[in-house]
Parts: C-alpha cells; sequence; structure tokens
C-alpha cells in the first residue's frame, strides 16, 4: 500500500523522502538538522543529502544560529514554501484516490485504529 501511494506520488513528480524533510523544515523552522533528522526517522548523514539537494534547488536556507554561532539552522525559501504547499496539495489528491474506496465511516475506522497502533508503538513518556 505505502509503495502504491510513493508510486502514485511519483507520477506527480513528488519524491516522498525530500517532500516529508521540506514539509517537516516548514513546520519545524528554524530547525537544526539532528532535529530534523530526529523527527523524520532519518539518519542525520541521509538528512543531510536531502538538505543539501533542496538547499541546491533553492527551497531550504542554512542560518545560523543565534545562540550558538556553531549551529546551523534550517529554513525554507519562499519557493521551499510554496513547493511544501503543492506537494501537500498533491498527498491530499493521491490519499483521495487511494482511500476513496473506503466510505467515511470505514476512512474514520482506519484513522482511530492507525492511531491507536501509533500510541502503543510510541507510548507516553
Amino acid at each position: 500500500m505505502v509503495r502504491a501511494f510513493d508510486d502514485r506520488l511519483g507520477e506527480r513528480g513528488v519524491s516522498t523522502p525530500r517532500s516529508k524533510l521540506l514539509a517537516e523544515v516548514a513546520r519545524m523552522q528554524p530547525v537544526r538538522l539532528a532535529d530534523l533528522a530526529r523527527e523524520v526517522g532519518i539518519s542525520q548523514g541521509t538528512a543531510s543529502t536531502l538538505v543539501e539537494a533542496l538547499v541546491r534547488d533553492g527551497l531550504v536556507a542554512r542560518g545560523v544560529d543565534d545562540n550558538d554561532r556553531r549551529a546551523i539552522r534550517l529554513t525554507t525559501t519562499a519557493a521551499g514554501e510554496e513547493q511544501a504547499r503543492s506537494w501537500l496539495r498533491d498527498y491530499v489528491v493521491v490519499a483521495g484516490e487511494v482511500f476513496g474506496c473506503l466510505s467515511s465511516e470505514e476512512q474514520s475506522q482506519l484513522i482511530r485504529l492507525l492511531d491507536r497502533i501509533a500510541e502503543s508503538l510510541n507510548p507516553p513518556a
């Protein structure tokens, strides 16, 4: 199911790892690379490679942390904000295609069940 979802996003030009990273930068900004990697669930090395591509594409900017001049903070550029919104719209369309076979009640039940599974995997501290 995940592969089918990712394939449909790919047809729309959305790279799942890059889009997820960009969405998290937009949500968490300004954010340190280590915090971003932890939030997305990938290694710092992988996050660094993906961020480098986003910087090259003009979607993410690096800046100095005001509290620690050695630390780098990541933010989205105006183009990055627009791209994140565009990718989010694509996610919504694809989710509608993938889950459209379920009734509203079935979708609600699926969400409740997935939330329950997620909570059991990550119990509150």
